[in-house]
């Protein structure tokens, strides 16, 4: 597998998107990761039973952690009414190791224990993995990654793409590749392996799903998935090295019969209607437009070049209303016409807004710019004038294009700072807006 490189917390930002009642989400300006409460990256490990495995698994995970991965983090060990030692080992490493948490739930099962988790949780990004660890601690960054900088909504590790290493019997090789054919014939799913025990979403897109996920077991991890990807929203996969654990306990055919139960509750939702998938996706369009409005260097390479588009139109049709028109009323029209396509065009391609609202109400905004440009290039024409009568064409042409490079100026620093101040990205130390509430913990 590809080793990532070394990546700095200075490197990545996270975009927000505020929960509302329904589960859907607003589009708001994006929100730094690291202005956060919490830690970057709660990672729960659901555990049954497993007094064998539980603390050498989360002393070696929380060594990798601490010596390897760039952003604060939390373990959340979550006891799913176990029988043996698991909660008091789970509550003693708590007691010892620094973001270690512990919490015990009365009920079985492991939807039900990330359900739980990352519902409270105050991080950024809400990731799981098994407590055997299968999975190489080598691929947490680059699962976490791509969350982190905003350029992935979910991210899965995969033992079915290329670049994968797997140490399996031929049983579950078998049952596992059968499984994901199954729904991509059943529910055309794009995803490669559901079912892998290593997996991250972003805290608002958990938020917009979870109310809409029903199980609460092994078919938990399916039922995310597909809601994400019918939502829209983007799934980067992660090839793992993975060696299977030997000693898993997981009943194979009752966890086939639930999956089938669970595949057949999700066609039906999708024949009646059910699933608010058009509300999903039209929320995870719009903060997604958001999300990908550019930063101030690519705003001013775009806001030039639309520039000298936009300067050669105007100097091709002032050159063509000057045949028949005085300076002053030509270079009034030529400038009107470009500044409304000026203004259309830096709307969606320099500041990234899409959406129809407040479009009227930008190109009035932008009238007024343009007033302010008509100004400056006017007061050029009239000097020339007044100091040289007899200028031709070139010479004003000459003139008009030296104002309207300090026009051009002005024009940028009044559309990002008055038009379009929602789409300028915040600078770092703006103060959170959002104070997440602290995860509650179990009663001991």
């Amino acid at each position: 597998m590809v080793q990532p490189a070394t990546l700095r917390p200075d490197d990545f930002s996270m975009p927000r998107a505020t929960p509302t009642g329904s589960g859907a989400l607003e589009s708001e300006p994006a929100l730094s990761l690291w202005r956060s409460t919490g830690p970057q990256v709660d990672i729960a490990i659901p555990v049954y039973n497993e007094e064998a495995d539980l603390e050498a698994s989360v002393r070696r995970l929380h060594a990798y952690l601490r010596d390897e991965l760039p952003f604060s983090f939390r373990i959340t060990v979550v006891d799913n009414a176990s029988t043996d030692c698991t909660w008091p080992i789970a509550r003693s490493l708590e007691e010892e190791l620094p973001d270690v948490v512990a919490l015990h739930l009365e009920e079985k099962g492991r939807g039900r224990a990330l359900r739980h988790v990352w519902t409270s949780s105050d991080a950024a990004v809400l990731a799981y993995m098994d407590v055997d660890l299968s999975t190489a601690l080598s691929a947490v960054l680059p699962l976490v990654a791509p969350l982190v900088s905003g350029h992935s909504d979910m991210a899965i590790g995969t033992r079915l793409a290329h670049g994968s290493r797997v140490v399996r019997g031929t049983k579950r090789e078998v049952i596992s590749r059968c499984y994901n054919l199954l729904l991509r014939a059943t529910l055309a799913a794009g995803f490669s392996d559901a079912q892998c025990g290593f997996k991250a979403i972003r805290a608002d897109r958990a938020r917009a799903l979870l109310p809409l996920v029903k199980d609460t077991g092994w078919f938990f991890d399916t039922e995310l998935l597909f809601l994400a990807e019918r939502a829209g929203m983007r799934i980067h996969e992660v090839p793992v090295d993975w060696v299977d654990d030997a000693d898993s306990r997981v009943d194979l055919l009752a966890t086939a019969l639930d999956d089938l139960r669970g595949i057949a509750r999700l066609l039906r939702g999708l024949a009646t209607g059910s699933l608010p998938l058009a509300t999903l996706r039209a929320s995870t369009a719009a903060e997604q437009a958001v999300d990908a409005r550019p930063g101030l260097f690519a705003q001013l390479a775009r806001f030039s070049a639309v520039g000298v588009v936009s300067t050669a139109a105007y100097v091709v049709l002032y050159v063509v209303l000057r045949a028949g028109l005085p300076a002053l009323l030509a270079n009034a029209l030529a400038l009107l016409v470009t500044a409304l396509a000026n203004t259309a065009v830096n709307r969606r391609v320099t500041f990234g807004v899409r959406s129809r609202d407040r479009h009227l109400r930008h190109q009035l905004q932008g009238i007024v710019v343009f007033a302010v440009g008509l100004a400056l290039t006017t007061g050029a024409l009239v000097v020339l004038h007044a100091l040289a009568p007899g200028a031709g064409r070139g010479l004003e042409v000459a003139v008009l294009v030296t104002a309207g490079v300090l026009a051009t100026a002005v024009r940028f620093a009044l559309f990002r700072s008055w038009v379009f101040p929602s789409a300028t990205p915040p600078s770092p130390t703006q103060p959170s807006p959002v104070q997440p509430s602290p995860m509650p913990r179990s009663p001991r």
